[in-house]
């Protein structure tokens, strides 16, 4: 089984995310920061993250160019998550290592599309 891990500072993000990803048969784990995220990649690197961009400690950003420097950190399919639609937010984003983005809110079908285009579902 896959597995996603859910990096956003929202509870309420993680949860809808996670009611998601195990409806596609995803295995979920959480962070609610960067770094988090991090030490949980050290512990088991996901196949696929699912990003908030702004969040507390160390934001989306950060934890993109540290994962991607992290052995088999280019292996996982990044899918950030943003409430900005400016394209500049979403080149940086890009530019950082990520593999497509997902405007919040989101839904299981847009999710769904998401994940397929990268090769995760």
């Amino acid at each position: 089984m896959k597995h996603c891990l859910i990096v956003d500072d929202s509870a309420v993000i993680r949860k809808v995310a996670k009611r998601i990803m195990e409806g596609l048969s995803l295995r979920t784990s959480e962070a609610e920061d960067g770094e988090q995220a991090l030490s949980l990649c050290r512990e088991e690197m996901p196949d696929a993250v699912l990003l908030d961009l702004n969040m507390p400690v160390m934001d989306g950003y950060e934890f993109l160019r540290e994962l991607r420097r992290m052995p088999g950190g280019t292996g996982p399919k990044v899918v950030f998550c943003t409430t900005e639609n400016d394209v500049a937010h979403i080149a940086r984003a890009l530019h950082a290592g990520a593999d497509e983005y997902v405007m919040k809110p989101f839904d299981r079908d847009i999710m769904t599309a998401k994940l397929q285009e990268v090769g995760v579902v």
